[in-house]
């Protein structure tokens, strides 16, 4: 598998890309390539205090190749210059990414609302699964929350086709789990004749038959929040969700459940997309 890792060399990002743990956790679920990406902000040009941006930064991917390297990773480095989403997602289609990795503080939902941030742009917008690896906020020296990317996963799902290929996704992350928490939010619009219980109870028994632990629950009320107290009594590792695929306009006005858990998530989030289109 082919993972493209985004990084903007900051403290955070050096925290993840460091963390023997998360690197164990990648190369157990089968990624043996990584492609290291930042980028360079299209408003620094040559004669500007930032100039020598791109030089230090290239510098900066080095060093965090060698650590891969001997985590036993081919790597390969690139620099890009532009906006940083567009340029990630575009890495990630140029080299048939299968998964695409971004750290992230966690801004409040309010800061992501208004101003947006690269994992949540990310959100509306990836080419490839995207894993957002949540660290810690205003600390100097921050850590991973939870390191263990895949060892306790929360699956939502709505029984949608997206939400399937989500759940799919269990193929290559089950070498890496241990436990796993099903969780499905019903609404009024749900169709009398699905059992939740029995769907979610079939989905179980597909992962114990993979020897994960497993547990259902069934919740009313609003889908982001209910997976969200979920997630808060489970904690699990990471929160696996699919993305509908909603229009850009849409999203920028209503928001999506994906993009409330990218943004609102206490652990990590691993969030697929619809398939790429030609």
């Amino acid at each position: 598998m082919r993972a493209v890792y985004a990084t903007d060399l900051s403290a955070a990002s050096e925290a993840a890309i460091e963390n023997e743990t998360c690197l164990e956790c990648l190369e157990r679920v089968g990624v043996d390539t990584v492609h290291l990406v930042t980028v360079v902000p299209s408003n620094v040009h040559a004669g500007m205090p930032g100039m020598g941006l791109e030089k230090r930064r290239r510098q900066g991917l080095d060093r965090y190749r060698n650590v891969m390297e001997a985590a036993g990773f081919e790597v390969e480095t690139h620099v890009v210059r532009g906006t940083p989403y567009r340029r990630i997602n575009g890495v990630a289609g140029t080299v048939h990414a299968d998964m695409t990795i971004v750290g992230s503080r966690g801004q409040s939902p309010l800061a992501n609302r208004v101003i947006g941030s690269t994992a949540r742009n990310l959100a509306r917008t990836t080419v490839a699964p995207l894993l957002v690896n949540r660290v810690e906020r205003d600390v100097d020296d921050p850590e991973l929350l939870r390191e263990h990317l895949f060892q306790r996963m929360l699956y939502a799902t709505d029984f949608s086709e997206n939400a399937q290929r989500a759940f799919d996704a269990f193929s290559y992350l089950r070498h890496a789990t241990q436990e796993a928490t099903l969780v499905h939010v019903e609404s009024p619009k749900d169709d009398a004749d699905v059992d939740a219980e029995t769907r979610l109870g079939e989905l179980a028994d597909t992962l114990e038959g993979w020897d994960i632990d497993t547990d259902i629950r069934v919740r009313q009320g609003s889908p982001a929040e209910e997976i969200l107290a979920v997630e808060e009594a489970v904690t699990p590792t990471t929160t696996l969700v699919g993305s509908r695929g909603q229009s850009r306009l849409r999203r920028l006005m209503l928001g999506s459940v994906s993009e409330d858990l990218v943004a609102r998530a206490r652990g990590n989030v691993y969030l697929v997309p619809p398939p790429r289109t030609a």
